[in-house]
């Protein structure tokens, strides 16, 4: 069984007989008190249920898995977002209330697949593998899931084969994949791949066999279980931290620069916003280092690494170091329970009726493109909006917090243009002539369009000719110019001497830097904070992997100079 304790300790030390302890107990009224949780599935349908102040994670974890009538539950868990917009996977032994903290109730959540099959092929039942599926699905729809254009065009075919069947010319038209928003930014080639591939390639498979492809071919892809981490490394460009069955992963934009796996990670830590990975590549030691936006972002970072280190590993965790000896409050995460081999075991164990598996209808499908009918929960997983060429959507909170869509439209005639805008507001249009492609109206009663042909146009030659014969406009063209040539000196001017103060700037830091580095690589003194500073593992890494190449090669060179001298 997989668990966790999180145990918090402060360095402050008060002595057992200057403090009395008060104990509080709660009372009877306020843990009767009955708390709405609303759960949103894979399908985006919802579930709600009612806990009391002490009900635990695992009580709502059963509930949803009742709900399915599942048991391969290890794969699986319930995510919520605090007020801070900070995402957490609901912890099964605490309590819910402690968890939410001061989220508002109802309480929102989610159940999303938390630990995504190293080998899908390996799960027993229909059920858990449609529930992947469903995983999946979301992942590409949100952009997660990134596939070169093949594989994109094929999954996407699997799933309009599971969820359409076989293609049949008399019902479906020619554009049919068009009700389908499967991908981000969905071309007209991509849909036309996925219509080919539908129809000649998939034809015959059933909805489960469909899906069980589809996840054969989805779990070969890099970014296949990736929940990315945004944050900055060491240069300060944005990275994408992710753990899979594989290992610990980085990506920069669409490439993966990074893998390093389970068995060469030896330690993961934080402190405060920055996070470090440790661990051994080419037979040295390797640390990585990353900053969070926040200390929250940076905490959630590290649970969800070690967790995904417990599970993939196949490796029973007893104690995980806290991440600071020196941090006020100390984190002791104890991991223990089934890994992804036992969790593998276990299904294979499994003697019952497969159960009924309730797919989405076609119209209920999140594929779908009529997604306005239902109320989707906000800041849980933002879509990424599509970019119209002619409607743009605004949202717009009103008083009472409901979400109302102003639509502005681009699509105007010439005619519409120019006339009063009354039948906007009582049809809940509004048209904004800025946003228009078209010119902005002119009133009737200031002289109307004839008013743009009846003023006065001299030629251009015959303006020249005024402007050069009056000496008080010569005399302002002067002058203008040699204001022009003053503040175009003045700007060189100061460009040379912020060059100047950078110069002196990075001369001052080079005559401080260089003597220092050279103390704490070249010097045998032993004092304590310089041998504090050269027992840090970033320090180390700095040592080994760049300064000794870098003397070695400056040796090698003085000493190739040096012959030549020798030989002249």
């Amino acid at each position: 069984m997989r668990q966790f304790l999180v145990y918090k300790s402060s360095n402050k030390i008060t002595h057992p007989t200057m403090k009395m302890l008060r104990f509080r107990s709660p009372s009877i009224r306020s843990l009767d008190q009955e708390i709405l949780c609303t759960i949103r599935l894979l399908d985006d349908s919802e579930i709600s249920c009612s806990i009391q102040r002490d009900t635990k994670g695992q009580f709502l974890l059963d509930h949803v898995c009742n709900h399915y009538n599942l048991l391969e539950k290890d794969y699986f868990g319930i995510r919520y977002v605090d007020p801070e917009k900070q995402r957490h996977w609901l912890e099964p032994n605490k309590p819910v209330v402690r968890q939410m903290k001061s989220a508002q109730q109802p309480y929102t959540m989610c159940f999303r697949v938390k630990f995504y099959p190293h080998e899908p092929m390996k799960i027993k039942e229909e059920l858990t593998r449609y529930l992947l599926y469903l995983q999946l699905k979301r992942d590409i729809y949100h952009g997660r899931l990134l596939c070169p254009f093949a594989e994109a065009a094929y999954l996407g075919a699997c799933i309009v084969q599971a969820e359409l069947g076989d293609y049949d010319p008399e019902e479906h038209p020619s554009d049919y994949i068009r009700d389908f928003k499967l991908f981000p930014k969905q071309s007209l080639k991509l849909e036309r791949k996925i219509m080919e591939i539908h129809k000649n390639e998939l034809r015959g498979q059933c909805a489960a066999l469909a899906e069980l492809n589809m996840l054969q071919r989805a779990h070969c892809l890099e970014t296949y279980g990736v929940d990315p981490h945004p944050c900055k490394d060491f240069t300060g460009s944005t990275a994408f931290l992710g753990f899979t069955a594989i290992g610990f992963v980085v990506f920069q934009g669409n490439k993966r620069i990074h893998l390093l796996k389970w068995a060469d990670v030896s330690k993961l830590k934080f402190e405060g916003k920055t996070f470090y990975v440790i661990g051994i590549q080419k037979e040295k030691k390797l640390v990585l280092t990353f900053h969070t936006s926040t200390p929250a972002a940076c905490k959630h970072l590290w649970k969800c690494g070690v967790e995904n280190q417990a599970f993939y590993k196949s490796l029973q965790i007893k104690e995980i170091s806290p991440p600071s000896l020196s941090c006020n409050e100390c984190v002791f995460l104890l991991v223990s329970g089934r890994v992804a081999k036992e969790v593998i075991e276990a299904s294979s164990k499994i003697q019952r009726e497969p159960p009924e598996v309730r797919r989405a209808q076609f119209g209920q499908s999140r594929s779908f493109n009529s997604l306005s009918h239902k109320n989707l929960i906000m800041n849980m997983e933002p879509l990424v909006p599509a970019l119209p060429s002619t409607i743009e959507y605004e949202e717009m909170t009103t008083d009472n917090g409901k979400i109302s869509l102003t639509l502005h439209t681009h699509k105007q005639t010439h005619s519409q243009a120019l006339q009063p805008q009354t039948s906007g507001k009582s049809h809940g249009i509004s048209l904004v002539p800025c946003a228009s492609m078209l010119p902005t109206p002119v009133d009737d009663s200031q002289g109307g369009v004839d008013l743009l042909f009846t003023s006065p146009i001299q030629s251009p030659a015959r303006l020249l000719r005024e402007l050069h014969a009056d000496p008080d406009i010569q005399a302002q063209l002067e002058a203008e110019r040699d204001l022009r040539l003053l503040s175009s000196n003045d700007r060189v001017n100061a460009w040379v001497l912020s060059a100047a103060r950078f110069i002196v700037v990075v001369m001052g830091i080079l005559l401080v830097t260089v003597p220092t580095l050279l103390l704490l690589l070249e010097s045998d003194i032993d004092v304590s904070f310089l041998h504090e500073i050269r027992q840090t593992p970033e320090f180390e890494q700095f040592h080994y992997e760049y300064y000794c190449p870098l003397r070695r090669w400056i040796l090698c060179k003085i000493s190739m100079v040096m012959e030549n001298l020798w030989s002249d």
